[in-house]
């Protein structure tokens, strides 16, 4: 039995890719539908799953799908409101003998052919944080080889899931690699550097760009203030789509810089740097609010 799940925003790649190849492989057959009102019922959790042949989205925005698609961060997806508030489930059937790995492609032909979507690229300046090694040298190990994980099929699929709440945030990354915020403490286990950047930007102000040029995974846990807690908590909410009540969002305006993060991770021989980068970025140019007919 094959099974991927990917949930909250996790995006399958960090590159642009967005040559039209027109023999690039569709879903079989794939129903579109729009998401209950309200939030996924209790124990259902927002993400992508692949059982066999079987795809199933639940409670993703269409910017969740178009950067699972073309392999891009949400904050490089620019286009009306509604692109990221506005959430669907899909229902599909893969092709005999494709892989988890071409579901991008798949995901591409369903965003072109069912919402009619049509973006042209662009690059942006933005404000980020660059993930750095600290001047005195990285104070983490690195996380010891696993032969299981090192000897198991490049072939199989990933398995990411993910779940949030105001009791905090859990994602499992797949091939041994997790992170959770919760209790007052951010915990990443067998995570790379890029991951880990991805990661850290749902928590914060701006983007967070690798620039450590580590290649490996790492164990990593940070404490952090109870202040601090609850504004990253508030973000990473933000940053999942989620409608927060104006008082709550004007406590996040009024706080400061997760400050016990960056020494934590100060710590651990990292830094987070503020500057400005170019990014690649698409901009959505037409799209159905709503797909043609299933």
């Amino acid at each position: 039995m094959r099974i991927t799940k990917i949930g909250l925003g996790v995006i399958l790649g960090s590159s642009l890719a967005m040559a039209q190849n027109p023999t690039r492989l569709g879903f079989d057959v794939a129903s579109i539908r729009p998401s209950p009102a309200g939030g996924p019922p209790p124990g259902v959790m927002a993400g992508l799953r692949i059982d066999g042949a079987q795809l199933r989205t639940t409670f993703l925005t269409l910017k969740d799908y178009i950067g699972m698609a073309y392999r891009l961060k949400l904050y490089q997806i620019s286009g009306p409101d509604w692109v990221g508030t506005d959430r669907f489930d899909v229902a599909a059937t893969l092709p005999d003998g494709s892989l988890p790995a071409q579901v991008p492609d798949m995901m591409q032909t369903l965003l072109e052919e069912r919402f009619q979507l049509k973006f042209h690229r662009d690059s942006k300046d933005f404000p980020v944080y660059a993930l750095q090694v600290a001047p005195g040298g990285l104070k983490i190990p690195e996380a010891p080889p696993d032969p299981e994980l090192e000897n198991a099929d490049a072939k199989a699929p990933q398995a990411f899931v993910g779940g949030g709440s105001s009791q905090g945030v859990s994602v499992s990354l797949g091939r041994g690699s997790s992170f959770t915020f919760a209790n007052n403490r951010f915990e990443a286990k067998r995570i790379n550097m890029p991951a880990l950047a991805g990661t850290l930007e749902r928590f914060l102000d701006r983007p967070v760009v690798d620039m450590t040029r580590l290649k490996g995974s790492y164990d990593l846990s940070v404490d952090v203030t109870g202040e601090d807690y609850r504004a990253m908590l508030i973000r990473s909410a933000v940053v999942a789509g989620v409608i927060l009540p104006p008082d709550v969002l004007r406590s996040l305006d009024a706080s400061s810089l997760p400050s016990s993060l960056f020494d934590g991770l100060d710590k651990s021989g990292l830094k987070l740097v503020a500057t400005k980068a170019p990014l690649d970025v698409v901009v959505i140019d037409k799209m159905l609010k709503s797909p043609t007919e299933n």
